[in-house]
């Protein structure tokens, strides 16, 4: 069996995330949704990562007087004419974001039937956009977030139990709009697309109940404040349900999503003559599971021709979870890609890059990491342990200190976690990690 030429992939590799974040820019594909104007006011509010730049998309298209207040993250901010913009914490949220949700919440109070709210809701809306629900505090919803991401909790999950915690969420802003014309624009950044589930759906009726809410924070054995059980326990936390007159005649807008980003991606890659496979926009589960999944897939490939030849690219995007064990610093991306490159042994012809779409992979400014068939024996080189690295879920620092982290800083998007494998033929016999 022939040896495979190395290549650097890192060009190619880049090339695609930024294909894929450059497709969900506000800019590109929010004009095509933006509704007529109204006879009234046109009122624009929202929470999210992407929330100023949508603002501004809008404000660069809309031809009559507009009016309103966004909330994003800090740093995320787009110079608006006539919308406030506004900035808070994520993905622990804070004072910012509670003051931030009261004058959303006020800019759509007293508005009649002849007028028009726009709602941008795009990814970290459910952190940022913070009102305690009756008996709470932002302490208690601080804490309930912690714990959240920590638990390894599904984003539907924590989305549930935020919406059940919340007096904006899970339809609330929505039904505050009433009796005006509502039109959400949605960026999705959650697996399935799903509206009630993006931002924790602020003007989105809610199937899910108080009791659901509860198991999860049981199948978890979450740790929460006595007001938190008491409120889920009560119903007194119940959402605005489906058929809710106040939301009859919401409009919902899906203006880009995840795989809108992977096809992107898919089109550099085969301009660059490769064979391209998306395996799905909504791969969920332990990322470091996904890695070894991914990493099998990659050998099978490589050794067998099945279930694709190589050259080729296997994209695939999704949130994956990462259950906290160590002292790391984190990052599902990385963790991802850490686990991929153990389970891969410094397989020959092997590359790959993951990394959040919003430039901020957990809770570092980092948007993640590529890796090369040479990452562990380097690794080992620096006297850097791959298996203690992910054991201590500090994937960031692992490829930190290789020199192989991704930094974009402030993307202005988010639709969620973009991951690509390239594979570029048969690996020689004997191919392992070099370790002592």
């Amino acid at each position: 069996m022939d040896a495979i030429r190395p290549v650097d992939r890192r060009p190619l590799l880049r090339s695609m995330f930024a294909a894929a974040i450059a497709a969900a820019q506000p800019g590109l594909c929010l004009p095509p949704h933006l509704p007529a104007r109204p006879k009234g006011r046109t009122i624009v509010v929202g929470a999210g990562k992407a929330s100023a730049a949508m603002a501004r998309a809008l404000e660069d298209h809309w031809d009559g007087p507009l009016e309103g207040v966004v909330l994003t993250r800090y740093g995320y901010d787009v110079p608006c004419k006539h919308i406030e913009i506004l900035q808070a914490a994520h993905p622990l949220p804070d004072q910012a974001g509670l003051h931030a949700a009261e004058r959303i919440r006020q800019a759509v109070s007293g508005l009649t039937p002849d007028d028009l709210v726009i709602a941008l809701v795009s990814g970290g809306a459910s952190a940022l956009l913070v009102a305690p629900g009756p008996g709470l505090t932002l302490a208690d919803k601080q804490a309930v977030n912690t714990a959240l991401l920590h638990c390894g909790a599904t984003i539907a999950e924590m989305n549930c139990v935020r919406r059940h915690l919340s007096s904006i969420k899970g339809g609330r802003l929505g039904a505050a709009c009433h009796p005006a014309r509502l039109v959400t624009l949605l960026i999705s950044d959650v697996p399935g697309d799903s509206p009630v589930d993006i931002g924790s759906g602020p003007t989105v009726a809610d199937p899910t109940t108080c009791a659901d809410a509860l198991a999860i924070v049981d199948r978890y054995r979450l740790e929460v404040p006595p007001s938190v059980r008491s409120l889920l326990d009560s119903g007194g936390g119940e959402t605005v349900k489906p058929g809710d007159p106040r939301l009859a005649g919401n409009e919902i807008r899906m203006i880009t999503t995840p795989q809108i980003a992977l096809e992107a991606a898919a089109r550099v890659a085969r301009d660059a003559g490769l064979a391209t496979h998306i395996l799905g926009d909504s791969l969920e589960g332990e990322a470091r599971d996904l890695g070894r999944i991914l990493a099998g897939i990659s050998r099978q490939v490589v050794r067998y021709g099945q279930p694709f030849q190589a050259p080729c690219v296997l994209l695939s995007g999704g949130e994956t979870t990462v259950t906290l064990r160590g002292r790391g610093r984190g990052g599902r991306n990385v963790e991802f890609l850490l686990a991929l490159g153990i389970a891969l042994d410094g397989l020959a012809g092997v590359h790959a890059i993951a990394g959040d779409t919003d430039g901020v992979d957990g809770a570092e400014e980092i948007a993640g990491a590529c890796l090369a068939p040479d990452t562990l024996q380097r690794a080992w080189a620096m006297g850097i342990n791959p298996r203690t690295s992910l054991d201590d879920n500090d994937g960031h620092g692992f490829f930190q200190r290789l020199g192989d982290s991704v930094v974009t800083g402030p993307t202005l998007t988010n639709v969620n976690d973009f991951r690509a494998i390239v594979i570029d033929g048969c690996a020689p016999s004997g191919a392992s990690e070099s370790a002592p």
